[in-house]
């Protein structure tokens, strides 16, 4: 019996070709679809699941009520001793810092043995006790001593088997942003960012983690400036604790209140806060679980990368979406066909079949579509697979041979929805009365279903909002890029790697500003571009400290920098060369002056707790973290930050611009190969996730049109076909080609028009959400919902069309012929 189900269901696919082809085809676009995001969600659920105890290791975050529910990541210097010797259900604490390093983790570094520098980034300082409390695999040396002695590292084994390959490097040694030979650098070692470190072991770092680092130095021994470690006032500190098994995580965090209590109200009296007591109300303490500071941390800044969890939220809907739109067709046309084997029905009912017979032939049916759709799909899921790596920025790889992967998803797909997709057409059609069959009455029967009608609506409704939302993802992102942002991003070429030249800095810049197609160059870390130097202070008009300074950024900078950036000085006057007492002197933005209250700051002297500074100049609030932060305080002064040299050029001939710098570079720095990019760039870099997951959204919204648009395709043609009759008649009567064109599409047209009227209310509602997450944003304008209405409907009317035309041109005698 099963055996001739199948031999009729497969007899049925291959006659009707187009039919089988479309609900096939359409079907596996959206399982390929599905697949490739269900690959990116798994992939982006698998951070930091590793850990062993990891369910007990958490990072500490600190919080000020006083900013609502935002947390920094970071803490002081003495916390972690603190957490070790008063809370008896702390099993383990380590600290990780990368605020201290040149380029924000990013050096130049070779082997002692060497004189060629190699730029290289993942670069943080570490307690000797987080290796032992994140008890990370060691490929070679001791994990209980590897950072316990001063002026030690760990490398991971990418790093060791490109610098040492076949070899165990322990003991052997790195010489960081230098470009001395190795027996002058040894009596450097007051400088902590130009001296040997000993390779005291090699890791294997975790993959997917959000511990994305290659050079682990020592914090063993290491001040970073005078009563750096003792400082309560200074939070520098990444803080990760492991509890004992069985400690309220959520009590724990009351405790922590107790540190506030003991240590830092005590800290803030000395500094001759007057109302220090009231920290004991503002300070709160928050425990994040590892597992969640790759994708949960909203609300918590650091200045790590991330993923989302709203994106994945977002293509977990989409996949959905897509999968839903794939089996509204499949249902469609299932249901769509079935008036045409009516006749079928009732021919087998008259020779005997039972009603159980022919819902089992129709289940069988519909099954067998959904296993070829499966294997269609998961075809095009290989095939599509690098394309959406490259799109996502990801490595990413069906799991073969994990069937605990394939195996529920073709259950789901070729047996669940198989069923589901052929239950009503199976019931439908197994109830018909032969008699009335064979008569003709039932002809008609499936061309105005509103369960269909409703399907269509759904699936164009998710379509158009899709549309609308890849349109408003690219104009924010335009937006983004073109904004103004109060400083000058174009013709700025930025060299990475300069501090190991030590003095001769001022002298490679002089040399630059010799060059013809060089406007200006400065020296300085701090840039308004991610993955550069920050410092953020607190600030207060002289003679005027309390617990509530106006916070923002305390750049050094030097004397070229505002000219070289292109920004813009409102009031006052700029850094002069000729002024020593310049020294103290500072630049401060718009911000910073409004939040102090200085209506006339010029001449005023401001404070941020270890200097005092007067204010020279007013500069134009420029942008210097992402839009989607709004622009916060900023104070200049002139300083050292040596790493980058960022240089105005003339972009005429670039090619023979950077030719020359390259030369000049060499001259100083022949050891160490010149590293540039270009401020614009860089720019952009800070929104490739914007970006990535844009392209992401148009390519599976794409997607989703056209499988509604292969439902709509076949719909209308079966549609059609069942009115050739009336086609004909009417052509006999007079109706000219538009005519008959209008009246088979307008019904189409009308549930497109139904969608949209549903669609533009949810895609206000979802976009406006999205744009919250940008302090700087666009306008959803009414333009939007009338040009995705309008494709919508345009898109619909060409897929309906053709097949209204081609029945249209039919001659009417063949149309009444056929009937």
């Amino acid at each position: 019996m099963f055996k001739n189900y199948f031999k009729i269901a497969w007899r049925n696919l291959t006659k009707q070709k187009m039919y089988s082809s479309i609900k096939i085809g359409g079907f596996a676009l959206g399982i390929a679809a599905c697949l490739l995001i269900a690959l990116f969600i798994s992939d982006e659920l698998s951070y930091d699941r590793d850990f062993p105890d990891g369910d007990r290791i958490y990072r500490v975050a600190f919080g000020d009520n006083i900013n609502g529910d935002i947390y920094g990541a970071c803490l002081q210097a003495p916390f972690s001793n603190v957490l070790k010797e008063d809370f008896p259900e702390v099993e383990q604490v380590g600290r990780i810092n990368r605020q201290e390093l040149f380029g924000a983790g990013s050096n130049q570094i070779r082997r002692s043995d060497k004189n060629v520098n190699c730029y290289e980034e993942g670069f943080a300082y570490a307690d000797q006790s987080l290796l032992e409390l994140l008890n990370l695999p060691m490929v070679h040396g001791n994990q209980a001593h590897a950072l316990d002695e001063p002026n030690t590292i760990v490398i991971s084994k990418g790093i060791a088997d490109k610098y040492f390959p076949n070899e165990d490097p322990v003991g052997k040694t790195f010489i960081i942003n230098n470009n001395l030979p190795f027996q002058m650098v040894t009596g450097l070692i007051n400088n902590n960012f130009s001296k040997p470190y000993r390779i005291g072991g090699v890791i294997n770092f975790p993959g997917k983690s959000h511990f994305q680092y290659d050079f682990l130095l020592t914090l063993k021994g290491l001040e970073f400036w005078p009563g750096e470690q003792n400082a309560w006032y200074a939070n520098n500190y990444h803080t990760y604790v492991k509890l004992r098994p069985g400690t309220n995580a959520t009590l724990f965090e009351e405790k922590l209140k107790d540190i506030t209590k003991k240590y830092i109200i005590i800290q803030a009296r000395k500094a001759g806060f007057k109302d220090a007591d009231k920290l004991l109300e503002r300070y709160n303490f928050k425990l994040q679980p590892l597992s969640d500071i790759y994708l949960n941390t909203e609300g918590i800044v650091d200045d790590l990368n991330h993923g989302d969890i709203r994106y994945v939220w977002l293509f977990g809907i989409i996949a959905v979406f897509i999968l839903v739109i794939a089996s509204i067709n499949f249902i469609n046309l299932s249901t769509a066909k079935s008036a045409n084997r009516a006749k079928e029905v009732g021919l087998r009912k008259t020779v005997g079949s039972n009603k159980g017979n022919l819902i089992g032939q129709f289940l069988i049916e519909s099954v067998l579509y959904g296993v070829l759709s499966f294997i269609l799909g998961i075809i095009l899921a290989e095939v599509l697979l690098p394309y959406f790596n490259m799109l996502s920025a990801k490595s990413l790889a069906i799991p073969w041979a994990a069937w605990w992967w394939l195996v529920p998803l073709l259950v789901i797909s070729s047996v669940v929805i198989g069923i589901l997709a052929g239950l009503y057409p199976s019931f439908y059609l197994s109830s018909f009365q032969p008699i009335n069959v064979l008569k003709g009455s039932l002809s008609g029967g499936s061309k105005r279903s509103a369960m269909r009608s409703a399907l269509v609506i759904f699936q164009f409704t998710i379509s158009i909002i899709l549309i609308i939302g890849t349109l408003i993802i690219y104009r924010q992102f335009g937006y983004i890029l073109n904004k103004k942002l109060g400083f000058d991003k174009e013709q700025v070429l930025l060299l990475h790697g300069a501090n190991t030249m030590g003095d001769q800095v001022t002298s490679l810049k002089n040399e630059l500003l010799k060059l013809a197609d060089v406007k200006s160059v400065s020296v300085g870390d701090y840039l308004p571009i991610s993955g550069t130097k920050r410092n953020g202070n607190g600030f207060w008009n002289e003679g005027k400290r309390n617990l509530d300074p106006v916070g923002g950024q305390f750049w050094q900078i030097d004397h070229d920098y505002i000219n070289t950036m292109g920004m813009n000085i409102v009031k006052g006057r700029n850094f002069s060369i000729d002024m020593p007492t310049d020294s103290k002197a500072a630049i401060i933005n718009q911000t910073l002056a409004k939040g102090l209250g200085l209506t006339d700051p010029i001449g005023k002297r401001i404070m941020n707790g270890m200097e005092t500074y007067t204010v020279i100049g007013i500069v134009e609030d420029f942008n210097y973290e992402s839009l989607k932060q709004e622009i916060g305080g900023m104070c200049l002064v002139l300083g050292n930050s040596p790493n980058i040299v960022s240089v105005k050029v003339n972009t005429s001939n670039i090619s023979r611009t950077i030719h020359s710098i390259t030369g000049v570079w060499d001259e100083f720095s022949s050891n160490q190969p010149i590293r540039y990019t270009f401020l614009d760039e860089s720019f952009a870099r800070m929104y490739a996730d914007v970006q990535r997951m844009g392209r992401i959204f148009s390519t599976f919204a794409l997607l989703a049109i056209i499988i509604a648009c292969l439902g709509l395709f076949a719909l209308s043609s079966f549609m059609i076909l069942q009115r050739t009759k009336e086609i004909g008649v009417r052509k006999v009567l007079g109706a000219s080609i538009s005519n008959v064109v209008f009246i088979l599409s307008k019904n189409f047209l009308i549930l497109v028009i139904v969608s949209n009227v549903i669609a533009w209310p949810v895609a206000y509602y979802l976009m406006n959400k999205w744009l919250q997450n940008f302090a700087y944003r666009i306008d959803i304008g009414w333009w939007i919902f009338i040009l995705s209405g309008s494709l919508a409907l345009l898109i619909a009317l060409v897929t309906v069309s053709w097949q209204a035309i081609k029945a249209a041109l039919a001659n009417p005698v063949e149309s009444l012929r056929y009937e």
